[in-house]
């Protein structure tokens, strides 16, 4: 009895339990899940897709456009345009690089990125750009001042106090100011200008400055008279040299250079003198007879 009582026990069935059935409601939520992740998947894939095929970009441009034209509609669109300060600059020039004209959509306007065109013209140094809502830009230009010519490569170019070579195709319009000689020379340039004008009589000669070892200027008078001026304390050489122009007139003498290199002292160098013409002896002069 007790023999077949456990081979019974051995065949018989187990009953279902609450285990089994969490094991199956555990299943309906994995494939929930894995649903889940595939329509995340695909909606992922779907926004990549747009991204990178320029869908997105394009609607958001189209709807911007749209609401520019809408706000041009409503008046805000550019009628006006104040400029101050411009000289060399062309009025056109400056529509062309705002890119705008009348009737433009004064809102799609970025004041940054006018004043970045701005100063990128020739004659621009420094921009500001104000949108005055509804339909008027109010634009301040401060434009570069020519301050000599620059000798570069055997060629001249105009140059402004800050050393920028300002492009010009009619240079003949600046000759009354002075070429500068040397690497670093427009650089430089703006301190020589300044002092040169605090004698004016005397800067009104000075033809060219040659940057010497960029440490020093050597200048060239219009009568072919050569000043090396001192590395340091050059202003004052420059005030004693005016001095005693108009006390000796010793630019007027007959020397083609003045060297003010040593502290203290002035060294002149006269101008050689042509030797004199010998007179032909008289008699026959040998040469060829015939």
């Amino acid at each position: 009895m007790r023999f077949m009582t456990a081979r019974a026990e051995k065949r018989a069935k187990p009953a279902p339990n609450a285990r089994s059935r969490r094991s199956r409601r555990w299943s309906r939520r994995q494939i929930a899940v894995v649903a889940g992740a595939g329509m995340l998947l695909v909606a992922s894939g779907a926004s990549w897709w747009l991204e990178r095929s320029g869908a997105i970009a394009a609607a958001e441009h189209a709807a911007t456009e749209r609401f520019y034209a809408f706000t041009a509609r409503c008046g805000l669109a550019v009628e006006d345009v104040q400029v101050e300060g411009r000289a060399r600059t062309s009025r056109q020039a400056i529509l062309n690089a705002l890119a705008i004209g009348r009737g433009t959509p004064i809102l799609a306007l970025d004041p940054v990125e006018a004043k970045r065109r701005l100063e990128s013209l020739a004659w621009v140094r420094n921009a500001s750009v104000e949108r005055r809502l509804p339909d008027a830009l109010y634009i301040r230009l401060v434009e570069r001042q020519p301050l000599a010519f620059w000798q570069r490569d055997g060629k001249l170019v105009l140059v402004d106090r800050d050393g920028v070579v300002v492009p010009s195709d009619h240079l003949d319009r600046f000759g009354n100011l002075i070429v500068l000689v040397g690497a670093d020379a427009p650089q430089a340039g703006g301190a020589l200008i300044d002092m040169l004008a605090s004698e004016p009589e005397l800067a009104a000669h000075v033809a060219a400055a040659v940057r010497v070892g960029g440490r020093r200027w050597t200048l060239h008078l219009d009568d072919g008279v050569d000043v090396a001026l001192p590395e340091e304390g050059a202003d004052a050489a420059w005030h004693r040299l005016a001095s005693l122009e108009r006390s000796d007139g010793i630019l007027e003498r007959a020397i083609d250079r003045v060297d003010m290199r040593l502290p203290g002292r002035l060294v002149v160098h006269e101008t050689p003198s042509e030797p004199a013409k010998t007179a032909p002896k008289k008699g026959r002069q040998s040469g060829r007879t015939t």
